[in-house]
């Protein structure tokens, strides 16, 4: 397997990432009246992968350190110039396949509430699906490059059809964005093959821990340094870090409720995945020379989140600046370079993928009663919908970073780890970021205070309590916020080889 470790070899990822394509197709065989079948073609299309990828995750090693399910086959061969469909998994990407299936299939019951539902938006869901599930399993920099381009135009029209008032001026935002960093990326990932000759991943990252990286420098910096930051602002602008993260607001806000779930769940962590798969490791020693100054663009984003979050009243938009704090911490656990910070980061990317989207699920199903957001123009919605107001709580407790909850084990390993850094400097960003913690907990409780307690609203006494299809989609999240808090290990021992791996590439840099 070209150089690179694997436990065995197996086309179940292929499976797993091609099902939903399959779906695609039957759906578009569907005549569009018949809305019933292709919603149970959506179904099927999304629930075997999740079945799929659960029999991966625990049919994994925890114990190997290398790729496992690998599978390398021939695609592409002009002379010299050769592609393979080169895949496989490690600790760092099984979990973020795993939270990929799950959270398309809730988005499947959540979909219910969109407005002007078609046979296209499905397609659209299951063609999503692909691209991210392809991201996390590539192995080859050209493939990585082909699935990262498959979800962008799906998304957009996701959002620009079937989002609110203002979608057209988001989609084209976020597609401006995106493209922007698809750019940067493809220009390194040329200059890589031109001064090596191959996109596998894992001879990059060999050839990078070697420091036989040989391009010209330019304006005085190197070629690894260049490579480097074209891309970290490629993953950067996707995780959203400041000061890339100006169009995730307006695309959570404007995207339909499902969207926004996929969106803050899954495509923000394709971000920090990137930087820890397809940057860091590839190129270390200039990821070690900047350590500092991506721990402080962390730091900043997690202040600066929070406090944004705090001066909002529109209650989506609230949780979509929360999301630009809590992957702050990603990226600051990333750049402390200690064994502590990593699984944090990592930790973090799978736990606010699962507490985030269920945040978005709670407004969405307020948003569908009172058809606004306005977080000023609620109050006592506790008495009529008892159930909702217990479920919300659990769900914003989870981002807010209970002791118990997911979150708070993830932050907590996150801050004790950049707290750890040989860089002293690292202590002082601990202690802001800590404002950050306290702003979350302002926002948070606020609001709940806000849209639950109170005196009741009149023209809110007779909304109906939550449905059992808005508890479908809403509990597994929930119970995996609990769950994983309780019982962190059973991602901390899948993710302890991979963080290992990266981290003996990673300290070579220093």
């Amino acid at each position: 397997m070209d150089s690179f470790t694997v436990l065995n070899h197996s086309s179940i990822l292929a499976w797993i990432t091609f099902i939903p394509l399959i779906g695609m197709a039957a759906v578009l065989c569907v005549p569009r009246t018949n809305m019933s079948v292709i919603k149970g073609i959506t179904y099927v299309a999304t629930f075997v992968p999740l079945v799929l990828a659960t029999v991966v995750y625990f049919g994994y090693d925890t114990n190997f350190q290398g790729y496992q399910y690998a599978q390398e086959v021939p695609w592409i061969k002009l002379g010299s110039f050769e592609v393979f469909w080169r895949v496989g998994i490690d600790g760092l990407s099984l979990p973020l396949v795993w939270l990929t299936t799950i959270l398309l299939l809730v988005a499947v019951p959540a979909s219910e509430s969109v407005p002007r539902l078609s046979k296209a938006y499905y397609a659209l869901l299951l063609l999503l699906e692909v691209g991210i599930l392809g991201v996390f399993i590539s192995l080859d920099y050209f493939l990585f490059y082909v699935f990262w381009e498959v979800m962008l135009l799906p998304m957009y029209f996701l959002i620009g059809i079937w989002g609110g008032p203002q979608r057209e001026y988001a989609a084209i935002k976020f597609f401006l964005y995106t493209l922007a960093g698809s750019v940067l990326m493809l220009v390194a990932l040329v200059a890589m093959y031109l001064d090596q000759g191959t996109f596998s991943i894992p001879q990059m990252m060999a050839i990078g821990k070697a420091g036989g990286w040989t391009g010209p420098s330019l304006l005085g910096m190197t070629f690894t340094t260049w490579v480097f930051w074209f891309l970290f602002i490629a993953f950067a602008i996707k995780i959203p870090s400041f000061p890339f993260h100006t169009w995730l607001p307006d695309a959570h806000v404007q995207a339909p409720t499902p969207i926004s779930v996929i969106l803050a769940g899954i495509l923000l962590k394709l971000g920090g995945y990137g930087l820890i798969r397809a940057c860091f490791p590839i190129v270390p020693h200039a990821f070690t020379d900047f350590a500092f100054a991506l721990g402080v663009l962390g730091v900043i984003s997690i202040v600066y989140g929070a406090y944004v979050a705090l001066g909002q009243s529109d209650f989506k938009r609230m949780v979509a600046y929360s999301s630009v704090s809590h992957m702050g911490f990603v990226l600051l656990g990333m750049a402390a370079l200690t064994e502590f910070g990593m699984k944090g980061a990592a930790l973090q990317m799978f736990n606010h993928g699962t507490s985030s989207a269920a945040c978005f699920l709670v407004v969405g199903v307020i948003y569908d009663r009172a058809h606004h957001r306005d977080l000023n123009a609620f109050g006592g919605v506790a008495q009529p919908m008892p159930r909702y107001w217990a479920l919300s709580t659990v769900a914003f407790f989870a981002s807010l970073g209970l002791p118990g909850m997911a979150g708070f084990v993830s932050e907590a390993l996150t801050l004790v780890g950049s707290f750890q850094s040989a860089d002293t400097r690292f202590q002082i960003l601990v202690l802001i970021s800590c404002l950050g913690v306290v702003l979350t907990a302002a926002y948070i409780l606020w609001a709940l205070q806000r849209v639950f307690l109170g005196p009741l609203n009149e023209k809110y006494k007779d909304y109906k309590d939550i449905t059992g299809r808005e508890i479908f989609s809403l509990a597994p999240l929930l119970f995996l916020c609990i769950f994983l808090g309780i019982f962190p290990f059973y991602l901390l021992d899948w993710m302890d080889i991979g963080v290992k791996d990266l981290m003996s590439i990673l300290l070579l840099g220093k």
